[in-house]
């Protein structure tokens, strides 16, 4: 089914708006949450929580994009849950060791302040990614937004593995250098 037929069925809350979704991006979904999670059951939640709150948000909200809509839904939720479960130990998964290659840390609290700051940055990221090749941004947005593993990013691109973690260091390295540039201190 096409997605702008799904959107209304959500609009009309119509209830068979929650299975076509399921139909058509509960794997998308599932990878997502479990590329984080790395539990089969922890990310099934996560998709029904993704289901649940698109349900309570269209309408009012009318997405271009709804598999972008999903998407995001299900990676902030499953970082929530990722969060969550690791407040007070280090994982050593996939998830922590995207997060440290890129120098962050997954803090809980966020003052004001760090939202605005959060925004912007976001904005600074988005115009980095449209200066990079479309190999460069892909391989980039699998590992650290997906959070795919080397070893499957390089799978799905038929590249060697060494390659991609080669093509993901210059990548940071480039990024550092522009967010020094626009005054970001790192």
């Amino acid at each position: 089914m096409e997605d702008t037929k799904i959107i209304e069925l959500y609009n009309n809350r119509d209830e068979s708006a929650l299975f076509e979704t399921d139909a058509k991006y509960g794997g998308f979904c599932f990878t997502i949450a479990f590329n984080i999670l790395n539990d089969k059951s922890d990310s099934e939640e996560c998709v029904n929580d993704t289901w649940h709150r698109t349900w309570n948000s269209i309408p009012p909200a009318r997405p271009s994009n709804l598999k972008g809509f999903l998407g995001r839904i299900t990676r902030n939720l499953a970082l929530d849950r990722y969060k969550y479960f690791h407040r007070k130990k280090r994982g050593g998964n996939e998830t922590e060791l995207a997060l440290e290659e890129l120098g962050v840390s997954a803090s809980d609290y966020r003052s004001p302040e760090d939202e605005v700051l959060l925004k912007e940055l976001g904005k600074r990221m988005s115009l980095f990614l449209e200066g990079l090749s479309d190999r460069d941004r892909n391989i980039f947005i699998a590992r650290y937004y997906f959070v795919y593993p080397v070893s499957e990013i390089a799978k799905r691109l038929s590249l060697n593995e060494k390659y991609v973690a080669n093509i993901l260091s210059r990548t940071r390295v480039k990024l550092k250098k522009y967010l020094m540039k626009a005054g970001y201190e790192l």
